[in-house]
């Protein structure tokens, strides 16, 4: 079902009149120190255009923590990351550093201003070096993954455990964070014109991947920005399997397109609202949907014979979609994370079937059993020739190559040495610099 932009005015003023009191009801929790209070819409509107949420809530998050590293922690990262600099591989694989069940990957190079880089499935640790003046410890990046499986506040929980272990570190504060809503609809989201959202930013996109249309972002750069687009598309480039079995468990039928609509939020913003704690900004999701949703952009039936945007009736789309409850529940959330960050097996087991066929088909062979012990043959003699030019044992190649992806995939830890040592170091640190 399409929605035009002649849709019936009384329809859409009904929604919009409920989504724009629900929104002053949010806007005014941006000066409170309160929970946002709003309701999910259930009107009828909603349901004519097939309006479902399956999940919503924050999908990224970075933060920042002032503070200070410890010695012990800077010596050993500064010399990690002299490993990680190696023009040999087999050295390269060492540049790890591990806290509790954290392997980190330490990084080649920083980032900008920040020297060292730690990274695995959770989290992308910048840090910097002690008295950098103005500069925090550590800015963090929460990935997606792991806010898909767990609660905002949960996940900053165990990266402060982290951060604690490596110095002296105070409450997080925001740098930004992204919320959004995956939803199902009958609304043909490439139905409308630029003309028909009215925003406050100066610069709209609109996509497509795949020779089909997947979206558009409004405002990219700024200090807000929004970006509604086709999930279900976009996965098939960025790999994140993970949302469909969330989907199917939230309603989804395996088969309609999910879109997502996301606001991201910069600390320039956050800081103008009073918003620059976490927990200040956790509390206000609702006051922040709402300023964006209904202040800051909008989506609207074009009106011709009314030459005021802000007067043009609100689309009922966007009445669904400002209606979100952030108060509540935000759908199901993943029962299983680990901090590895390998390709699934899945995925790696398509690689080999597909590298499988195309060997057989190079040699002639049809039948797997009659062709395996021939591909094992093959695959023996290239290794072992590969070792003979590069005069290494054939274990050992296969050893080296192993530690340098687990290295990446943070999944095996290549050297035990000095990590017990240098978390008893940083909590002594911790408790000298606070005077214990």
């Amino acid at each position: 079902m399409e929605i035009q932009v002649t849709q019936n005015k009384t329809q859409s003023d009904d929604a919009c009149g409920a989504g724009r009191a629900r929104a002053a009801d949010q806007r005014a929790e941006l000066d409170k120190d309160a929970a946002p209070s709003n309701t999910a819409s259930n009107n009828s509107n909603c349901e004519q255009i097939g309006f479902t949420p399956l999940r919503w809530g924050v999908d990224s998050l970075y933060l920042s923590y002032p503070g200070m590293l410890a010695d012990s922690v800077t010596r050993k990262l500064e010399t990690l990351k002299r490993i990680a600099q190696s023009e040999h591989e087999s050295e390269q694989a060492k540049a790890q550093y591990v806290v509790e069940d954290h392997v980190f990957e330490v990084k080649d190079k920083g980032s900008g201003i920040f020297p060292f880089v730690l990274r695995d499935n959770a989290f992308r640790i910048a840090l910097s070096r002690p008295k950098s003046g103005s500069l925090p410890m550590a800015y963090v990046q929460v990935s997606s993954p792991m806010l898909s499986a767990f609660s905002p506040q949960r996940a900053e929980a165990q990266l402060s455990d982290v951060l604690l272990k490596m110095g002296d570190v105070e409450a997080a504060r925001t740098s930004r964070i992204d919320l959004y809503v995956d939803f199902m609809c009958d609304v043909d989201m490439e139905s409308w014109s630029r003309q028909a959202w009215v925003t406050r930013a100066h610069n709209i996109q609109s996509y497509s991947c795949l020779g089909q249309f997947s979206g558009w972002s409004i405002g990219m750069g700024g200090v807000i920005a929004a970006r509604l687009y086709d999930k279900t598309l976009e996965i098939q480039t960025s790999g994140k399997e993970y949302l469909k079995e969330l989907w199917l468990q939230a309603g989804w039928d395996g088969v309609r397109p999910i879109w997502r609509l996301e606001f991201e939020f910069k600390r320039e913003l956050l800081t103008q609202k009073g918003l620059s704690g976490l927990h200040q900004t956790l509390r206000h999701l609702g006051g922040l949907w709402a300023y964006a949703t209904d202040e800051w952009l909008r989506l609207t039936l074009p009106n011709e014979e009314d030459a005021t945007r802000s007067r043009w009736p609100v689309h009922p789309l966007w009445a669904c979609l400002a209606s979100i409850d952030w108060g509540g529940d935000g759908g199901p959330l993943l029962n299983r994370f680990t901090s590895v960050s390998a390709p699934s097996e899945k995925q790696v087991l398509s690689r080999m079937l597909s590298s499988m066929t195309t060997l057989m088909a190079l040699n002639g062979h049809l039948s797997l059993d009659a062709a395996w012990d021939g591909l094992r043959l093959r695959l023996d003699n290239h290794l072992h020739t590969l070792c003979m030019w590069e005069g290494i044992h054939p274990d050992q190649y296969v050893e080296e190559k192993v530690r340098i992806k687990a290295r990446r995939f943070n999944s095996i830890l290549n050297q035990v040495d000095e990590a017990p040592d240098l978390e008893e170091e940083a909590r002594q640190y911790l408790r000298q610099s606070r005077g214990g």
